[in-house]
């Protein structure tokens, strides 16, 4: 998206073919950018500069990328033309009124329908700065409102409850923009102009997590996950891995670059319950799928509070992860916020992933303690994010089965 509207070229290498990605690409192509190929995960983008982008001709199909459709309504909220924004069935049940009210509060005119897509984003609205204090830590509506900035008069502040992800202000420093930070606030002035970059894609910790947690549980001989991206506001999974008493160790690679890389050494550890700080929520939210497979496999009660985020994602993860565990023989509890799990034999039988792709892949890595068979349906998702999962679980020893 950045590369889009810079000035000059861009080049990415460590491009990820996941069908978030994929669809992300597609839709900048219909707002008029060239964008090519020239390797599998190599991309170059030939921005179009700060007002370079055109009307598309149809509405931009985000497929199951939530981040893709709520950057979007940023990007977009300033530009001269009418835009509307659409997914898949799961994405068009997903809120985006938190995207969208702070956006009309600098002057865009979004409509949704009933606070859902699909998105409808009026052109020719004149932005203004905003001083907003979001009621939710959430890294996508503060991305979206940094992007919204970039075309309204004056300096925007997002001040956030809690630390989230900075990628996104790691990256527009990247492409020449000055983005200040003081305290829990980010500041960025309008009408900055970005610069095209080179851009090295570290490995993604979310997908690493789940081999993270697959060592914790049974890599008696050790595990390493090479290349991964820590940056400190994305691993909090560490943090409650740690406190339970994994045995994992970071070892940080010394080139210099915006994002911290580093190997991650794992050996199959004795985990025990815990109650999860609620500072380390926001720093692992995408991770609490995976991290309810630890937790089911600890000795003692694992607690988690300070995550009703967890219910607006693909799926409402608290309760489609409860449902689960307790048909692998878990005892759980539903908190308003939270879960409760007592740690135990992990058993088989047949899981509802309610396709959401993070929900598959940590029951997957379940069945490395599980005393039978565990099926799981509505797997294709998976490729939203990950989809060389399953021959790189099977590399790695899990015994995994596609499909009848």
């Amino acid at each position: 998206m950045l590369g889009a509207i810079a000035e000059g070229s861009t080049g990415i290498s460590g491009f990820l073919a996941s069908e978030d990605c994929l669809a992300t690409l597609a839709a900048l192509r219909s707002l008029g950018v060239a964008i090519e190929r020239p390797g599998e995960t190599d991309v170059r983008v030939a921005g179009v500069g700060h007002a370079g982008l055109r009307a598309p001709s149809a509405a931009l199909d985000m497929g199951n990328a939530g981040t893709a459709m709520r950057l979007s309504m940023g990007l977009l909220a300033g530009q001269a033309f009418d835009s509307t924004l659409v997914g898949d069935s799961s994405l068009m049940r997903r809120p985006m009124e938190r995207v969208a009210q702070p956006l009309r509060s600098m002057g865009a005119r979004i409509d949704t329908r009933e606070g859902r897509p699909p998105v409808r984003i009026h052109g020719g609205s004149r932005l203004s700065a905003i001083d907003y204090r979001m009621p939710i830590a959430s890294a996508q509506v503060k991305s979206a409102l940094l992007l919204a900035a970039l075309y309204a008069e004056g300096t925007s502040r997002i001040t956030e409850p809690a630390p989230t992800r900075d990628h996104t202000e790691r990256m527009l420093r990247g492409f020449g923009v000055t983005v200040e930070r003081k305290g829990g606030s980010v500041s960025l002035a309008g009408g900055a102009r970005l610069s095209g970059s080179n851009v090295a894609v570290p490995g993604d910790f979310s997908s690493a997590a789940f081999f993270i947690v697959a060592g914790c549980l049974a890599a008696s001989r050790g595990l390493i996950i090479r290349g991964v991206g820590v940056n400190e506001t994305r691993t909090g999974l560490l943090d409650m891995l740690a406190l339970m008493g994994a045995d994992i160790r970071i070892e940080r690679h010394d080139d210099p670059g915006p994002e911290p890389i580093a190997d991650i050494h794992v050996r199959a550890s004795a985990l025990r319950g815990i109650r999860v700080p609620e500072e380390l929520v926001p720093l692992s939210i995408d991770e609490f799928p995976i991290f309810f497979i630890a937790a089911a496999a600890a000795r003692g009660e694992t607690i988690v509070t300070g995550a009703s985020e967890l219910r607006v994602k693909e799926s409402d993860r608290l309760a489609v992860m409860a449902a689960g565990l307790a048909i692998l023989g878990i005892e759980c509890e539903l908190l308003p916020d939270g879960i409760r799990i007592q740690g135990g034999t992990i058993g088989g039988g047949r899981i509802d992933s309610h396709g959401d792709h993070r929900i598959a892949m940590s029951f997957a890595i379940a069945s490395l303690l599980a005393r039978e068979t565990i099926e799981i349906d509505d797997v294709a998702n998976v490729a939203t994010s990950f989809p060389g999962f399953p021959e790189l679980a099977r590399h790695a020893g899990l015994d995994l089965a596609e499909g009848r």
